[in-house]
Order: structure tokens, then C-alpha cells, then sequence
């Protein structure tokens, strides 16, 4: 079984959600369709039809997160030091915008742009791996090839 290189707060999270699917979302789930069923006819009760709909996805993402967790490699990332690496965290400057944006890069199941989580396997992060402050980077991106200036890199 391979490997799922992660942080410690990005599983953390995915064993948060777990817990609260198993403890939760799925007691909430068997309750609304044992009222569903209670209406008569299931043919024709969207009631029970929406609660097994829910219901298999409940089930689906506690598969899928037992299976990422079981797998899981959390990678200390304060000890870390040196060259970009995962866990690094990583500060940008677009070299046409003069944008500043930081980054993580994080596993796969834990990255989340939005919050700066930035998935190992994206071209962006490959593409940083193994430089070091002051470095530039060209990266091809779905809207052209994008220039960047690495201004810092912490393990925190």
C-alpha cells in the first residue's frame, strides 16, 4: 500500500470529519430514513429517497477517509529544514504582478488554495521542490507560463 505524505494538522482535520460522520451524520441519516419510512409507500417518498441518497455518501466518505487515514505518513514538518520540500511553507512574488501569495504544500487530501494548502502534485509545488530563497521558478499553468521569485521558505 502506498504511502500518503501529510501534515499533522491536515490529518488532524480529515480525522475530525470522520469522527463527526461516524458520531453524527450517519445516526442523523438512519433517523431520517426510519421517519421516511414511517410515511407509507417508499415508491413515491422523496423523503426516503433523499435520506439513502445522503446516507450512501455518508457511507462513501467514511470509507474514503478510513482508507487516506490508515494510509496516512504525517510528516513532522518543524523538523524539517533546508531546501523546498513538503511542508514547506513558501513565500511567492509573481514576477509580471509583483503579487506576493504563500503557500504549504501539503498532501493531496488536505490541500485547499484557498487557505494557502497547496497539493504536492500540482505544478506549482513540483516545481518549487529542492530550490531555496531568492531562487526564480518558471511554471507552466493552464493560463500560460508563470514566473516566480521565492522570497522565504519556513518549516513551521
Amino acid at each position: 500500500m502506498e504511502k500518503i505524505p501529510m501534515t499533522r494538522a491536515g490529518y488532524d482535520v480529515l480525522d475530525e470529519e470522520l469522527k463527526t460522520l461516524k458520531s453524527v451524520e450517519r445516526p442523523a441519516v438512519i433517523k431520517a430514513i426510519a421517519e421516511a419510512r414511517e410515511h407509507g409507500d417508499l415508491s413515491e417518498n422523496a423523503e426516503y429517497h433523499a435520506a439513502r441518497e445522503k446516507q450512501s455518501f455518508v457511507e462513501g466518505r467514511i470509507k474514503e477517509l478510513e482508507s487516506v487515514l490508515s494510509r496516512a505518513e504525517v510528516i513532522d514538518t518543524v523538523k524539517l529544514s533546508g531546501s523546498i520540500k513538503f511542508g514547506a511553507t513558501v513565500t511567492l512574488v509573481d514576477e509580471d504582478t509583483e503579487e506576493e501569495r504563500t503557500y504549504q504544500i501539503v498532501g493531496e487530501h488536505e490541500a485547499d488554495l484557498e487557505r494557502g494548502l497547496l497539493n504536492i502534485k500540482s505544478p506549482l509545488a513540483r516545481a518549487l521542490i529542492g530550490k531555496d530563497e531568492g531562487d526564480s521558478v518558471e511554471v507552466r499553468t493552464p493560463g500560460g507560463q508563470r514566473s516566480y521569485e521565492i522570497l522565504s521558505v519556513r518549516f513551521v
